[in-house]
Order: C-alpha cells, then structure tokens, then sequence
C-alpha cells in the first residue's frame, strides 16, 4: 500500500525530538537503530563511542497513518546539515479540539509564526517551528 512519510535529520538531537514527537501524538516510536549497530564497511574509520549511540533510524506513526522517520547526521562521517525553512509538516486534524491541544504542545518553547485562526478560506489555520527547527502547518475544516 502506497503512503507518505516525512524524513528528519538532526545533529544528535533525533531521539530526544522522537520521543517529544511521541510524548506530542501519544504514539510509540519504532525500535531505534545505533549507528553502532551498522556493519563496518570496508575502509570505514572506526566510530566514537558518541557516533555509535546515535540514531541512524527511528519511525513514529502521527496521525492519518502518516510516518515520520528520522536519523543523525554525523560531522565525523563529513554530513553536513542545514536546517532551515525547507519542509513542513501539515497536520489535518479532525477537530479543532485536536488542533489546539497538538499547536500547543508543539509551540512548546518553538514560535509560533500565525495562531490557530479561521481564515477567509473558512478552516482554522496557524503555523509554527518547533524547538527543534520544524516547521508545522494547521489546516483543520471542522467547524466546531
């Protein structure tokens, strides 16, 4: 079956934004994969403690039976990360009751770019970036 998903990277900061995303949409995060775990390739340098314990993979089910997935970058294997206004993440809840309860709790120390609020379109919409540098969208048609 066909689905969508959204892929993160972050410098070091993948589980403890998975596991804010999780505690956020009440969902379990998949097992998480160590850099350490991955088979040396040939040629490889040898990794620091701190490499292995980073995460090369993790997935967590949000809402819709959207997945978002994500992983470490690592300086020491020459990944460079720029994070910036590149993606977003769109959320339609059901009701606005969802909306405001999910908006909050990813305002939580991020920005809040535009609150929660119908627009001329006639949904409830807002915007916002995280505390980790992810940017989110709002769009929910409920009425009530």
């Amino acid at each position: 079956m066909a689905r969508t998903s959204t892929y993160l990277n972050f410098m070091g900061k993948t589980e403890e934004a998975f596991r804010f995303y999780a505690s956020v949409f009440g969902t379990e995060l998949s097992p998480i994969s160590r850099i350490g775990d991955v088979p040396a390739a040939p040629g490889m340098p040898p990794l620091s403690d701190a490499d292995k314990k980073a995460v090369m993979h993790v997935m967590l089910p949000i809402l819709g039976g959207h997945k978002l997935m994500g992983t470490d970058t690592l300086e020491s294997m020459g990944h460079k990360l720029t994070f910036g206004n590149n993606i977003s993440i769109t959320l339609e809840p059901d009701t606005r009751e969802d909306a405001d309860r999910l908006f909050a709790r990813l305002a939580e120390a991020g920005e809040v770019e535009m609150p929660l609020q119908v627009m001329f379109w006639g949904d409830y919409f807002g915007s916002l970036t995280d505390k980790f540098g992810v940017k989110w969208m709002f769009n929910c048609s409920a009425k009530a």
